[in-house]
Protein backbone atom coordinates (compact mmCIF):
# COMPACT_ATOMS: atom_id res chain seq x y z
CA UNK A 1 0.00 0.00 0.00
CA UNK A 2 1.86 3.17 -1.39
CA UNK A 3 2.43 5.78 1.80
CA UNK A 4 0.02 8.59 2.12
CA UNK A 5 1.40 11.87 1.21
CA UNK A 6 0.92 14.79 3.47
CA UNK A 7 -1.44 17.68 2.04
CA UNK A 8 1.10 20.00 2.24
CA UNK A 9 5.16 20.56 2.52
CA UNK A 10 6.24 22.62 5.41
CA UNK A 11 8.41 25.48 4.07
CA UNK A 12 11.72 25.36 5.71
CA UNK A 13 12.31 28.49 7.60
CA UNK A 14 15.04 30.62 6.07
CA UNK A 15 18.70 31.76 7.57
CA UNK A 16 16.83 35.44 7.75
CA UNK A 17 13.63 34.21 9.21
CA UNK A 18 15.82 32.01 11.82
CA UNK A 19 18.04 34.65 12.72
CA UNK A 20 14.35 37.20 12.81
CA UNK A 21 13.09 34.95 15.33
CA UNK A 22 16.55 34.78 17.20
CA UNK A 23 16.58 38.53 17.45
CA UNK A 24 13.49 38.81 18.95
CA UNK A 25 13.65 35.84 21.42
CA UNK A 26 17.21 37.66 22.51
CA UNK A 27 15.26 41.06 23.27
CA UNK A 28 12.89 39.21 25.47
CA UNK A 29 15.42 37.00 27.23
CA UNK A 30 17.86 40.23 27.75
CA UNK A 31 14.48 42.49 28.80
CA UNK A 32 15.81 45.33 25.91
CA UNK A 33 13.37 48.17 26.21
CA UNK A 34 12.75 50.91 24.15
CA UNK A 35 15.70 53.32 23.08
CA UNK A 36 18.13 50.31 24.48
CA UNK A 37 20.97 49.21 21.98
CA UNK A 38 21.36 45.52 20.26
CA UNK A 39 24.80 44.40 19.71
CA UNK A 40 26.70 45.50 16.53
CA UNK A 41 26.97 43.63 13.33
CA UNK A 42 29.29 41.90 13.88
CA UNK A 43 29.39 40.72 17.50
CA UNK A 44 25.41 39.15 16.75
CA UNK A 45 27.23 37.86 13.72
CA UNK A 46 29.42 35.89 16.41
CA UNK A 47 26.82 35.40 18.63
CA UNK A 48 24.22 33.53 16.02
CA UNK A 49 27.21 31.61 14.01
CA UNK A 50 25.87 33.68 10.74
CA UNK A 51 27.21 35.80 7.89
CA UNK A 52 27.24 39.42 8.12
CA UNK A 53 24.86 40.10 5.05
CA UNK A 54 22.35 37.40 7.10
CA UNK A 55 22.28 40.04 10.34
CA UNK A 56 21.88 42.96 7.71
CA UNK A 57 18.84 41.39 6.22
CA UNK A 58 17.68 40.07 9.86
CA UNK A 59 18.14 43.67 10.87
CA UNK A 60 16.23 44.79 7.97
CA UNK A 61 12.98 42.92 8.81
CA UNK A 62 12.79 43.57 11.88
CA UNK A 63 13.43 47.47 11.04
CA UNK A 64 10.46 47.39 8.94
CA UNK A 65 8.26 45.58 11.49
CA UNK A 66 8.81 48.93 13.21
CA UNK A 67 10.64 46.86 16.76
CA UNK A 68 14.31 48.67 15.86
CA UNK A 69 15.48 51.49 13.94
CA UNK A 70 18.97 52.11 12.70
CA UNK A 71 20.94 55.42 13.96
CA UNK A 72 24.07 56.93 12.80
CA UNK A 73 26.96 56.03 14.77
CA UNK A 74 24.53 54.18 17.33
CA UNK A 75 23.72 50.64 15.68
CA UNK A 76 20.27 49.32 15.96
CA UNK A 77 17.71 50.47 18.35
CA UNK A 78 14.99 49.37 20.04
CA UNK A 79 11.45 51.38 19.12
CA UNK A 80 7.85 50.67 18.80
CA UNK A 81 6.35 51.89 16.03
CA UNK A 82 4.21 48.32 15.43
CA UNK A 83 1.29 50.34 14.78
CA UNK A 84 3.06 52.62 12.38
CA UNK A 85 4.67 50.11 10.29
CA UNK A 86 1.49 48.01 10.16
CA UNK A 87 -0.36 51.80 8.89
CA UNK A 88 1.94 52.56 6.31
CA UNK A 89 1.55 48.57 4.62
CA UNK A 90 -2.24 49.32 4.66
CA UNK A 91 -2.13 52.61 3.40
CA UNK A 92 -1.35 50.98 -0.07
CA UNK A 93 -4.56 48.73 0.13
CA UNK A 94 -6.59 51.65 -1.13
CA UNK A 95 -9.31 49.62 -4.32
CA UNK A 96 -12.73 50.17 -3.43
CA UNK A 97 -15.10 47.57 -5.15
CA UNK A 98 -18.57 45.74 -3.75
CA UNK A 99 -16.33 42.66 -2.37
CA UNK A 100 -13.71 44.77 -0.40
CA UNK A 101 -16.74 47.35 0.55
CA UNK A 102 -18.80 43.75 2.27
CA UNK A 103 -15.35 42.45 3.79
CA UNK A 104 -14.45 45.72 5.95
CA UNK A 105 -17.90 46.76 6.94
CA UNK A 106 -18.33 43.25 7.86
CA UNK A 107 -15.45 43.58 9.96
CA UNK A 108 -16.33 46.75 11.40
CA UNK A 109 -20.04 45.45 12.27
CA UNK A 110 -18.75 42.17 14.14
CA UNK A 111 -16.34 45.22 16.12
CA UNK A 112 -18.44 47.83 16.57
CA UNK A 113 -22.43 46.30 16.82
CA UNK A 114 -20.57 43.55 19.47
CA UNK A 115 -19.52 46.60 21.29
CA UNK A 116 -22.49 47.68 22.36
CA UNK A 117 -22.49 46.72 25.78
CA UNK A 118 -19.10 48.27 26.57
CA UNK A 119 -20.26 51.07 24.70
CA UNK A 120 -23.39 51.92 27.13
CA UNK A 121 -21.46 51.06 30.07
CA UNK A 122 -18.69 53.49 29.62
CA UNK A 123 -20.24 55.93 27.89
CA UNK A 124 -20.30 59.47 29.74
CA UNK A 125 -22.14 62.72 28.85
CA UNK A 126 -18.96 63.92 28.14
CA UNK A 127 -18.29 61.27 25.65
CA UNK A 128 -21.66 61.82 23.72
CA UNK A 129 -20.91 65.81 23.84
CA UNK A 130 -17.28 64.91 21.91
CA UNK A 131 -19.45 62.43 19.23
CA UNK A 132 -21.76 65.39 18.54
CA UNK A 133 -18.95 67.56 18.30
CA UNK A 134 -17.13 65.30 15.59
CA UNK A 135 -20.43 64.48 14.28
CA UNK A 136 -21.17 68.78 13.35
CA UNK A 137 -17.73 68.67 11.54
CA UNK A 138 -19.26 66.18 8.64
CA UNK A 139 -21.31 69.31 7.69
CA UNK A 140 -18.24 71.42 6.97
CA UNK A 141 -17.91 72.57 3.39
CA UNK A 142 -14.65 70.81 3.15
CA UNK A 143 -13.05 68.41 0.65
CA UNK A 144 -14.72 64.80 0.73
CA UNK A 145 -11.40 63.36 2.52
CA UNK A 146 -11.56 66.01 5.21
CA UNK A 147 -15.15 64.92 5.61
CA UNK A 148 -14.06 60.82 5.94
CA UNK A 149 -11.50 61.59 8.49
CA UNK A 150 -14.20 63.47 10.27
CA UNK A 151 -15.95 60.38 10.09
CA UNK A 152 -13.56 57.85 11.04
CA UNK A 153 -12.66 60.53 14.42
CA UNK A 154 -16.08 59.62 14.74
CA UNK A 155 -15.93 55.94 14.82
CA UNK A 156 -12.96 55.69 16.11
CA UNK A 157 -13.87 57.57 19.36
CA UNK A 158 -16.55 55.14 19.85
CA UNK A 159 -13.78 52.41 19.90
CA UNK A 160 -11.96 54.40 22.28
CA UNK A 161 -15.16 54.78 24.58
CA UNK A 162 -15.50 51.07 24.66
CA UNK A 163 -12.40 50.94 26.26
CA UNK A 164 -10.30 48.42 24.08
CA UNK A 165 -6.75 49.05 23.13
CA UNK A 166 -5.87 46.44 20.67
CA UNK A 167 -9.36 47.18 19.08
CA UNK A 168 -7.98 51.00 18.87
CA UNK A 169 -4.92 49.85 17.46
CA UNK A 170 -6.54 48.00 15.28
CA UNK A 171 -9.10 50.92 13.97
CA UNK A 172 -5.59 52.82 13.44
CA UNK A 173 -3.92 50.56 11.90
CA UNK A 174 -6.38 50.15 9.05
CA UNK A 175 -7.50 53.88 9.00
CA UNK A 176 -6.43 54.04 5.26
CA UNK A 177 -8.48 51.84 3.69
CA UNK A 178 -11.70 52.84 6.46
CA UNK A 179 -11.21 56.27 5.39
CA UNK A 180 -10.79 55.89 2.00
CA UNK A 181 -14.20 53.70 2.23
CA UNK A 182 -16.02 56.79 3.60
CA UNK A 183 -15.18 59.04 0.81
CA UNK A 184 -17.59 56.61 -1.22
CA UNK A 185 -20.88 58.79 -1.55
CA UNK A 186 -19.54 61.96 0.48
CA UNK A 187 -19.83 64.20 -2.40
CA UNK A 188 -23.20 63.54 -2.37
CA UNK A 189 -26.35 62.79 -0.42
CA UNK A 190 -23.80 60.70 1.78
CA UNK A 191 -22.42 63.30 3.72
CA UNK A 192 -26.11 64.45 5.21
CA UNK A 193 -27.29 60.74 5.34
CA UNK A 194 -23.77 59.74 7.64
CA UNK A 195 -24.39 62.59 9.28
CA UNK A 196 -27.82 61.37 10.25
CA UNK A 197 -27.12 58.33 11.04
CA UNK A 198 -24.64 59.03 13.63
CA UNK A 199 -26.66 61.54 15.50
CA UNK A 200 -28.99 58.49 15.78
CA UNK A 201 -26.25 56.24 17.12
CA UNK A 202 -25.78 58.79 19.78
CA UNK A 203 -29.52 59.08 20.25
CA UNK A 204 -29.34 55.33 20.95
CA UNK A 205 -26.27 55.64 23.40
CA UNK A 206 -27.60 58.60 25.46
CA UNK A 207 -30.78 56.77 26.06
CA UNK A 208 -28.85 53.23 26.82
CA UNK A 209 -31.08 51.83 24.22
CA UNK A 210 -29.16 48.00 23.10
CA UNK A 211 -31.68 47.25 20.65
CA UNK A 212 -31.76 50.86 18.60
CA UNK A 213 -27.71 51.39 19.43
CA UNK A 214 -27.23 47.78 17.16
CA UNK A 215 -30.09 48.37 15.08
CA UNK A 216 -28.65 51.85 13.80
CA UNK A 217 -25.09 50.86 13.59
CA UNK A 218 -25.73 47.50 11.32
CA UNK A 219 -27.99 49.96 9.55
CA UNK A 220 -25.14 52.70 8.86
CA UNK A 221 -22.37 50.47 8.22
CA UNK A 222 -24.70 48.55 5.55
CA UNK A 223 -26.10 51.91 3.69
CA UNK A 224 -22.36 52.52 1.38
CA UNK A 225 -22.62 50.12 -0.89
CA UNK A 226 -25.59 51.71 -2.86
CA UNK A 227 -22.74 53.78 -3.99
CA UNK A 228 -20.83 51.41 -5.65
CA UNK A 229 -23.11 49.06 -7.84
CA UNK A 230 -23.49 46.58 -5.11
CA UNK A 231 -26.87 45.16 -4.30
CA UNK A 232 -28.55 45.76 -0.87
CA UNK A 233 -31.14 44.32 1.63
CA UNK A 234 -32.64 44.77 4.22
CA UNK A 235 -31.32 48.08 6.79
CA UNK A 236 -29.38 48.87 3.52
CA UNK A 237 -31.72 50.60 1.84
CA UNK A 238 -32.92 52.87 4.33
CA UNK A 239 -30.17 55.56 2.62
CA UNK A 240 -26.50 55.96 1.32
CA UNK A 241 -24.30 56.89 4.91
CA UNK A 242 -21.10 54.78 5.15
Amino acid sequence: MPAVQPAFEPRREGAVQALVRQLRAHIAAHGLNTGDSLPTERELSEIFGVARNTVREAIGVLRAYGVIDVRPKVGAVIINRHVEAALDVFSFQLSVDPQTFRDIQGFRRLIEVGACDELIARVTEPDLAELERINARMRDPGPVPAVAQHDFAFHLTLMTIAGNKTVRDVYRIMEPVIARLMEVGKATRGREAAHDSHAAIIAALRARDRLAYQYRMTEHLAQGLAFIGGATTGPAAAGPAV
